[in-house]
């Protein structure tokens, strides 16, 4: 008899505690995430002119073309490879995350001095380790001011603008410090690049 009364005790506990712990408690976190803070529930995801949504202000994008501010390198490309046709080999360390390879591997050299070396130099911008260099995750959507200012030359030729209204741009889409006290700032090249078409659109 005690056997069944401590049985039926255990199961009204672990029946009381699921329903607080796997329903109300996540049901609390959603219902607050989306009252207060519903842009970063939502992906902190980010639309372009028309109100699509093109990305998220968390997850860069490949930026090649010389009318847009570049990217720095990503070893998944940003994950936009197919995975069923993936002969780059981009997402051999699946959807996010870094090569692993040491400064001093021949791989990596001969990726930035083969490639990105070369592509900047014919595009007349002072490398950066940021625009040679991936990101740990590989889906960093933040380069470096100093990034961003060495391609305002290229920007601005290409899409026939002054460098101070670039320079003006880049200001306005660096996101600070975390807290104001952790980490670096660092450029937003989603968001620089919709406010470079709100600006200067591409024909």
């Amino acid at each position: 008899m005690i056997f069944i009364r401590e049985l039926v005790k255990a199961i009204r506990v672990t029946l009381v505690l699921w329903v607080l712990v796997a329903i109300i408690y996540p049901l609390t976190m959603v219902a607050i995430g989306q009252l207060i803070f519903p842009y970063q529930a939502n992906g902190s995801l980010i639309k372009n002119a028309q109100g699509q949504v093109v990305g998220s202000a968390l997850i860069g994008q490949p930026f090649t073309s010389d009318r847009y501010f570049n990217s720095r390198p990503s070893t998944t490309n940003y994950s936009t490879a197919n995975p069923k046709n993936d002969a780059a080999g981009v997402l051999r360390t699946g959807v996010s995350g870094t090569s692993n390879l040491a400064p001093s591997n021949p791989a990596l050299l001969e990726r930035i001095k083969g490639q990105d070396l070369t592509r900047l130099q014919k595009a007349g911008i002072q490398p950066t380790a940021d625009l040679v260099y991936t990101s740990g995750s590989s889906l960093d959507p933040h380069i470096t001011k100093e990034a961003a200012i060495a391609q305002i030359t290229r920007v601005a030729q290409a899409r026939g603008l002054e460098p101070n209204q670039l320079e003006r741009l880049i200001r306005q889409n660096t996101d600070g410090r975390f807290l104001g006290i952790f980490g670096e700032p660092g450029v937003n090249v989603l968001k620089l690049n919709l406010a470079l078409d709100a600006l200067n659109p591409t024909n």
